[in-house]
């Protein structure tokens, strides 16, 4: 990459990505997204954010976040807790607002622009945090399902908006192909691992929009 590239991180919420991806019908080949933003200038990181029930033996998120860490993604996860709400539904709180935020504030400095990969309204004022430190912010979500995954003030702050539909082509799984659930190294993987905050409980599956 020429030092005239623009330097770029990739900051992924990883709940409402997968939840967007889902709406749209799609899954999501990270691989293939790595690829196409390396393409797009010099990537300094690509973090991915996501909660984990550290009490079972085996969650779905698992094989996921296990392969990113081997593969070029810098993982970031905690702890969730699971409860009941008044209907009686089982519901699993884990918010990784917070430590999405700290790290692009710390970064901000290095960057030119920021990828975020969300739709969550809660991050409008990082997005606006970041851009007066001269970077530029792009939002992915989408504007293509009713309702939109998008909030409307996260979408207008962001320097550009593209919508996860415009990338399919470009980062979408072959249905023929398994999702990574299998290692090809033998060490631990070495998440990042963040204390939770008490005062920050949202549900992985459900996010403001």
């Amino acid at each position: 990459m020429s030092p005239a590239s623009p330097r770029i991180a990739l900051f992924i919420d990883g709940a409402n990505l997968r939840a967007t991806a889902r709406t749209l019908g799609f899954d999501i080949d990270y691989k293939r997204l790595l690829s196409e933003f390396q393409n797009r200038g010099s990537l300094l990181r690509a973090f991915y954010y996501t909660a984990i029930i550290e009490d079972q033996e085996f969650t779905s998120i698992r094989p996921l976040v296990d392969w990113l860490d081997y593969n070029g993604y810098t993982v970031v996860t905690k702890s969730t807790k699971e409860y009941v709400d008044a209907s009686g539904r089982r519901k699993v709180k884990g918010d990784m607002h917070i430590e999405l935020a700290v790290d692009a504030m710390e970064l901000a400095g290095h960057l030119d622009e920021m990828i975020l990969f969300s739709g969550d309204g809660d991050f409008r004022s990082l997005v606006e945090a970041v851009q007066r430190r001269g970077v530029r912010v792009t939002v992915v979500s989408s504007i293509a399902s009713q309702p939109p995954m998008v909030a409307d003030e996260l979408r207008r702050q962001a320097d550009t908006f593209t919508d996860l539909m415009e990338l399919r082509a470009k980062v979408v799984r072959d249905p023929s192909e398994r999702p990574p659930r299998e290692r090809r190294e033998t060490r631990p993987p070495q998440f990042q691992q963040r204390v939770p905050v008490a005062s920050q409980r949202v549900d992985v599956e459900e996010f403001n929009r």
